[in-house]
């Protein structure tokens, strides 16, 4: 399990690196829509390979649900969003899932949600804050689009853990990628976005989300997922942009300041209590 997460948090955190560069190339839902139709390629290939047959039918229709709130709503409420926010505002708002999450399990799942557990998101959340640079929020109509959009989230990982945790774990994230992409390229059919300027770096970047941050990233995602308590495996996930804050210091040179410091002790201290036994 913890191995599984540690792919996650590196495979999405180093992923913040990937996406500020494909920013260069790509409009930003566009990129979204390449993203996970290239995911999903990748795992209907391997689907057809391992001959998984197509989902049951008592499965199908939960499995369309969350791939559309967790992939289509999700990016494109942040998307949207961050036309108006800035891009740290962005990724608090859309952070703010593990709250959500663990709402929704207290009622659906009877995961307690317990004072020191909301205190642990709470203070998790705060830290992310903080290891943004404390930057406002310029647009209240498009933070709650952002939120709306992490609202789906945290249904979609309800939606998983009630009725898709006996379901094959490639069978489930293939098909959720593939009714998410689906609807993606349906909407910027309607909706054009502007044009790609391809280039070998370009094609990196869509191979890197394709392959590792959708299609294996998802995968591992859906077993944590399925395997632990929905508000634990929701609120790991922000070990994600400290690696991804950490890996802009390292690699494209961006400024180490007291709030990255600041705001990496108030996330794992967050987690922790969240995690931990007794909570």
């Amino acid at each position: 399990m913890l191995r599984a997460l540690v792919a996650i948090w590196l495979i999405w955190g180093f992923n913040w690196v990937v996406m500020k560069t494909a920013n260069t190339y790509f409009p930003p839902i566009l990129f979204v829509t390449w993203r996970f139709g290239s995911g999903a390629l990748i795992l209907l290939a391997i689907a057809f390979w391992k001959k998984i047959p197509l989902p049951d039918a008592k499965f199908l229709p939960f499995i369309i649900l969350t791939g559309i709130l967790q992939l289509t709503l999700n990016n494109v409420c942040a998307q949207i969003g961050m036309q108006s926010v800035s891009a740290g505002m962005a990724a608090v708002l859309n952070y703010t899932a593990p709250l959500w999450t663990a709402i929704l399990a207290h009622f659906a799942l009877n995961e307690r949600l317990t004072r020191i557990k909301l205190f642990g998101i709470l203070l998790s959340i705060v830290g992310l804050y903080i290891l943004m640079g404390l930057q406002g929020v310029e647009d209240i109509y498009s933070a709650f689009i952002i939120i709306a959009g992490a609202i789906a989230m945290g249904f979609s990982n309800i939606i998983t853990k009630l009725r898709l945790s006996k379901s094959n774990m490639i069978q489930l994230t293939t098909w959720q990628i593939v009714f998410g992409a689906l609807t993606l390229v349906i909407y910027t059919s309607i909706f054009p976005q502007g044009d790609i300027n391809w280039n070998l770096t370009a094609v990196l970047c869509v191979i890197y989300n394709g392959a590792l941050a959708s299609a294996l990233a998802f995968f591992l995602w859906n077993y944590v997922l399925t395997h632990i308590e929905a508000s634990k495996a929701s609120i790991a996930t922000l070990v994600a942009p400290v690696v991804g804050v950490l890996s802009g210091v390292l690699i494209l040179g961006e400024p180490f300041t007291i709030y990255i410091v600041l705001g990496v002790i108030f996330i794992l201290a967050g987690i922790l209590i969240v995690v931990k036994k007794k909570s």
